[in-house]
């Protein structure tokens, strides 16, 4: 995993140069083939029937499409809002993730499935935060997943690449001191990202802090 990341420092706004990073941030965790071949295909045929909807911030809609289950953020409102539950199929990926995570599949109360077109990406944010760890899992091809954060005047940066039927975790100083961001998509890309709360949400609604965009 080392070999595929980097660190730079960014100074007046120009990119001075790029080493290997011994390590990717504190708290990332990453682990390939995590799901098999066949259960990638038979989660895809799910994900080709579902409602996607364009990504929605302040009234800008982004080329990438979601849909989410357990609880949806309002961008207009900051808040966390039930929704959907989260559909029989994505249980047994929920399951799966929270183990890696250590965690148990309950306390993930979000699963939001995200399709990237050739051309989307997201842009540099922290994600929301009502929420706590982040666990992706991303299927049909790969991205590049790229981190940085203040450091002084610079950036200091980090990067690697994300392979289908691959999972990360955001935790700890990963999820909180550093943005992380998808450069436009050179191919049909789907990801399933689960999110555990800091308190559990009720009924209704749950306030959020604004922090950037909170989907991927």
């Amino acid at each position: 995993m080392s070999t595929a990341a980097h660190i730079a420092c960014m100074c007046s706004g120009q990119l001075s140069f790029f080493e290997p990073l011994p390590s990717l941030p504190e708290g990332f965790q990453y682990r390939a083939e995590f799901v098999s071949a066949d259960q990638e295909a038979e989660l895809l045929e799910h994900f080709r029937e579902l409602d996607f909807r364009e990504y929605e911030f302040n009234g800008y809609l982004g080329k990438r499409r979601v849909v989410s289950f357990g609880l949806h953020y309002d961008t207009n409102e900051s808040t966390v809002r039930n929704t959907d539950d989260i559909p029989g199929f994505l249980l047994p990926l929920r399951q799966k993730a929270a183990g890696f995570a250590r965690l148990a599949p309950a306390e993930l109360h979000q699963a939001l499935v995200t399709e990237y077109t050739p051309g989307a990406a997201i842009g540099w944010h922290k994600d929301r935060p009502a929420y706590r760890d982040v666990i992706g899992v991303s299927f049909s091809s790969s991205c590049r997943f790229r981190f940085r954060r203040k450091l002084g005047s610079s950036w200091e940066r980090a990067s690697l690449i994300v392979e289908p039927r691959s999972v990360y975790l955001l935790r700890g100083p990963a999820r909180t001191e550093w943005q992380h961001s998808i450069p436009p998509a050179e191919r049909l890309r789907y990801s399933v990202t689960f999110r555990s709360m800091r308190g559990s949400p009720k009924s209704g609604s749950a306030r959020g802090g604004v922090s950037g965009a909170t989907d991927r």
